[in-house]
């Protein structure tokens, strides 16, 4: 199944010069979006890893069922105010102003190696904080995986030093 074909091109989205990859098509279609998390799993076999970390929100999408499918933890990324109990917590610059990140102090256990997930990788920005996080938590990054990788922006060189895969590139 070629998953390129259910990416679908907005041109001028959210503004103008900017052609945004939708996802939705994908998601919409049952075996497209199971075909996905599939191929994620199989790029991700060769990692040692003990948990799944994503940051809200479109990573929660692909990072739930990934989670199940290799039977492995779930860990929330969120802005602040979003999670109820004690939180490590992150501020980042982004391209256009600053975001925070936070993770449950209980997420996973000192020297865990944790998997990241995020729908696209663009700019970087925000799997770089998520790696800053799970480092300043005492966790491993064991690798950083995309479903779609947007290489003219260069969000790879935010990852310096980290191990990362997609399943497509445009």
């Amino acid at each position: 199944m070629k998953l390129e074909s259910f990416i679908r091109d907005i041109p001028d989205f959210p503004k103008p010069g900017i052609m945004f990859k939708d996802i939705t098509p994908l998601l919409g279609n049952a075996d497209a979006f199971q075909e996905s998390i599939k191929q994620l799993g199989e790029i991700t076999k060769s990692i040692k890893f003990d948990a799944i970390a994503a940051a809200e929100a479109r990573g929660f999408v692909f990072a739930a069922p990934l989670a199940l499918h290799l039977k492995k933890p779930l860990i929330l990324l969120r802005k602040p105010g979003k999670l109820p109990y004690k939180t490590h917590s992150l501020r980042y610059d982004l391209e256009y102003g600053s975001a925070e990140l936070h993770m449950h102090t209980d997420a996973f256990k000192p020297g865990d190696s944790i998997l990241l997930l995020d729908d696209v990788l663009a700019t970087g920005g925000t799997m770089k904080a998520a790696c800053e996080l799970v480092k300043k938590a005492g966790g491993n990054v064991a690798a950083c995986a995309f479903l779609i990788e947007l290489s003219f922006l260069n969000g790879k060189n935010q990852l310096h030093g980290y191990e990362y895969f997609s399943l497509l590139n445009f």
